[in-house]
């Protein structure tokens, strides 16, 4: 299908478009069509569009696109974030500030870090997204969270014009989880981050597959652990430029230490990680879906990725309606087996 770009706003370049194809801005590559559509890489075009007409109509902020699900095309204004930029503010004995603008790949802006002899982000390599996107989701990986390593995050708010600033207490980070999915959520949007990378720097190798591919390395620097999670990371997952997916399509869930010991006694080859306090143990989503018999598994045109069960994938022409009623089933099993609901990492709109 063709679509008319139609300009209707002279604001700060580019323009704000009309009837624009989101199929190639989310990594599933599920096609919708936003009604609207601008790409921001100045601040000044987010409070020129907080004035115009279509300050009314629903928003949708979107970075890489790596972590959304299109059920139908979306009736308001999407908001590509484009900003871009990176710099060091600060160095002292403890630590490095590093911000970095919105619109930044994450991957890029991980690797850039690496460059430059700051370690603290390189278990978070190979993540897709951008870096406005990694606190709202607080992503994680091998151990380490953005919550970890966030200094403080740059929010503009939509119906003041006003530049919030932050701190990591004020994100009220959580698994998977912060105040921009919560009490923010579509009332603005982050605008940069900046980033406290430890000195000294410690390998953070808690995961057994990292553990194993450096366990003859004595002590590792940051970029050798970046590149084995690269490495078993391009293994383990697909491409999204090959096969259309969103990452882990689930997150590990939490269950009680009774609930877990229960399950346990049924499963003894159970994957799970103990959690702080000794109050609930994570489990592994992908092992649940996997025992539940869905590795490799479809449902129309959307399928379990049969190298990583916690992996959904796009088979060809996967609708919306196609992953969510594929991701309803297996929670259905799982639920029904383990007696565990799996909780979706994607926002679906």
């Amino acid at each position: 299908m063709l679509y008319q770009f139609i300009i209707l706003s002279m604001l700060s370049s580019p323009l704000l478009l009309s009837h624009v194809s989101l199929q190639s801005h989310n990594t599933f590559g599920i096609a919708a069509v936003a009604r609207h559509y601008v790409r921001i890489t100045e601040l000044a075009q987010l409070s020129a569009l907080s004035q115009s007409a279509q300050s009314d109509l629903p928003r949708l902020v979107l970075g890489g696109g790596s972590n959304l699900i299109f059920t139908r095309d979306f009736p308001g204004v999407v908001l590509h974030m484009a900003l871009s930029g990176r710099e060091c503010l600060a160095e002292d004995d403890q630590h490095v500030l590093v911000r970095a603008a919105a619109g930044e790949n994450w991957h890029d802006f991980v690797q850039w870090t690496l460059t430059q002899g700051w370690g603290g982000l390189e278990n978070l390599s190979l993540i897709p997204g951008s870096v406005g996107a990694a606190p709202v989701q607080n992503i994680g990986a091998y151990g380490v969270e953005i919550n970890d390593v966030v200094h403080s995050v740059c929010w503009f708010e939509f119906a003041s014009g006003q530049i919030h600033h932050l701190d990591r207490q004020a994100c009220q980070f959580a698994y998977r989880d912060s105040i921009f999915k919560g009490a923010l959520r579509d009332r603005g949007v982050i605008v940069d981050v900046t980033f406290a990378l430890p000195k000294p720097w410690r390998a953070r190798l808690a995961y057994g597959d990292v553990a194993s591919a450096l366990a003859g390395v004595t002590s590792p620097a940051p970029q050798q652990v970046s590149d084995v999670i690269c490495a078993i990371r391009q293994r383990k997952l697909p491409d999204p430029k090959l096969i259309g997916n969103a990452g882990s399509f689930f997150k590990n869930p939490l269950v009680t230490t009774e609930q877990y010991q229960a399950l346990l006694a049924q499963y003894p080859d159970l994957i799970s990680y103990q959690q702080a306090g000794g109050q609930c143990v994570k489990l592994a989503a992908g092992w649940l879906i996997e025992r539940a018999g869905w590795k490799g598994r479809a449902l129309g045109q959307a399928g379990v990725y049969a190298k990583q069960a916690l992996v959904l994938v796009n088979l060809g022409h996967a609708t919306g309606t196609d992953v969510t009623q594929l991701a309803q089933a297996i929670q259905a099993d799982v639920l029904a087996q383990f007696g565990v609901l799996l909780d979706t990492e994607p926002v679906f709109v």
